[in-house]
């Protein structure tokens, strides 16, 4: 879902090598299908671009951001321009997000696979 998200949106190519490095909070297909019914399609079609790419932004920050550089507390600022919040009380929590897999390297940044899509 989110590779079809940032087609939509026209970001498949800002976000490619050899742009970046960029860290990403990738949430899962399931993240995408626990959203209000009909968002996803809405937000997919033509005339909903802007907001999509804002959304979509809001998972990216500039800079590689491995899980063992993350502070609690800690926020970082997404493309998108608004920011994000570190909790490490438990688990690696992005704003209230979980994240599931952390630290996946990718040719131009890192991956964190979260649970949740990030609102800003």
């Amino acid at each position: 879902t989110l590779v079809t998200a940032l087609g939509a949106a026209n970001l498949v190519g800002a976000l490619a090598g050899p742009n970046g490095p960029f860290t990403v909070f990738a949430p899962t297909d399931d993240a995408f299908a626990s959203l209000p019914d009909g968002l996803v399609t809405c937000l997919l079609q033509e005339e909903n671009k802007g907001e999509l790419s804002s959304l979509l932004l809001y998972h990216v920050v500039n800079g590689v951001v491995l899980s063992s550089d993350l502070t609690d507390g800690m926020e970082a600022r997404t493309l998108e321009g608004d920011f994000v919040i570190v909790d490490l009380t438990d688990d690696i929590m992005i704003n209230n997000s979980t994240v599931l897999v952390a630290d996946v390297l990718a040719t131009n940044g890192v991956i964190h696979i979260i649970d949740e899509v990030l609102v800003p």
